[in-house]
């Protein structure tokens, strides 16, 4: 070919891959460039230039064999960044190689033992995987694999959290007696159903501020508080995990300005709870009796409302002991409307 490039005659060329003319086909230039070789251009190359006199020459073949480079340094990131995800929002899953030629397949999957989420074969250093909603049951640890024919190369584990925000708290009052009074411990209780720990509890009487606490793990936080004559009134609790604040409902708490002198209770027999809670919410299977808005009816009366969830499985004895106590509690707390002299007689007095 030097021969004829020297000589003063004007030559067309032509560049050949197993009997497949590359390029443009026919041109002046006696040079063909191919950016990127791949494994499929492997194969038998030669050339052939054109006289002006329509004579063609042709070259000797050269067989050309293009290995793929293995991948290599396979990794996995997410977006947004940090392995961190608000449920309800969109989660990627980028899987990455530093190396690589040829068709890539890309594997992505879900926990230690593998669950297989997606399987994509494509010519790329970079594929991704799409959660467009994120829930709580995504998260988990993630890895990626990459082969391209020397064989598989999984990526590092990827832990993912779902970033959950608080629901509404419930706030739950724990008075010593069923209706409390003045020097009594009333214990706050807040809890939400859901959202991501740590958890900050705030706790309010009529909007003021009380105290706050916090739940690292998760749960409910309690405060506690002496009542005084100025703690009747509303109540309530607010959460916040960074991700929004909820605040409860309110619950109300009237109580008297002194100690009972007597306590009709006393002589009830044991299984009769020491401690009653007002609620701001349905009332917890597992909390028997539950005494609920202990207040002034109107006028002089006084009434109590009483829950009582029976356990699912009791004995016979249990049961009639159960019975004859319900029979005493019920003819002395729902037997009538008493009348009270709210001056010279407390709540329990007048029960």
């Amino acid at each position: 070919m030097s021969s004829l490039q020297s000589s003063d005659a004007q030559f067309q060329f032509c560049f050949f891959r197993d009997a497949q003319a590359l390029g443009p086909g026919w041109s002046s230039s006696p040079k063909l460039q191919i950016a990127n070789m791949w494994k499929e251009d492997s194969g038998s190359y030669w050339c052939e230039a054109q006289t002006m006199a329509s004579k063609v020459l042709r070259s000797r073949r050269s067989q050309i064999n293009v290995h793929r480079v293995p991948v290599a340094d396979v990794s996995l990131e997410t977006q947004p960044p940090g392995g961190q995800v608000m449920e309800g929002d969109r989660l990627v899953l980028i899987c990455s190689v530093a190396m690589g030629t040829g068709d890539i397949t890309f594997l992505w999957y879900k926990g230690a033992i593998g669950l297989n989420l997606q399987t994509k074969t494509q010519r790329s250093l970079t594929a991704e995987y799409e959660i467009p909603t994120a829930r709580e049951s995504d998260a988990e640890q993630y890895y990626c694999v990459a082969e391209n024919g020397y064989g598989p190369r999984p990526s590092g584990l990827v832990s993912i959290t779902v970033r959950i925000p608080v629901s509404r708290p419930i706030l739950m009052l724990r008075a010593p007696r069923a209706q409390a009074v003045v020097g009594d411990v009333l214990k706050l209780h807040c809890e939400v159903l859901r959202g991501s720990h740590p958890i900050l509890y705030w706790f309010y009487h009529e909007d003021v501020v009380l105290g706050s606490s916090s739940a690292p793990s998760g749960g409910g936080a309690s405060f506690n508080l002496s009542l005084t004559a100025e703690h009747s009134g509303n109540y309530s609790c607010e959460a916040n995990n960074g991700l929004g604040a909820q605040r409860s409902e309110e619950v109300t708490l009237n109580f008297t300005g002194r100690h009972s002198t007597r306590n009709p209770l006393r002589s009830l027999p044991s299984p009769v709870p020491q401690e009653f809670p007002y609620l701001n919410s349905p009332t917890p299977g597992q909390l028997q009796p539950i005494y609920e808005n202990v207040n002034v009816v109107s006028g002089h009366e006084v009434y109590s409302l009483v829950y009582y969830n029976q356990p699912e499985q009791e004995s016979a004895a249990a049961e009639t002991l159960r019975t004859h106590m319900e029979d005493q509690v019920s003819l002395d707390i729902y037997s009538r409307l008493r009348k009270a002299n709210i001056t010279d007689v407390d709540y329990e007095d007048a029960m």
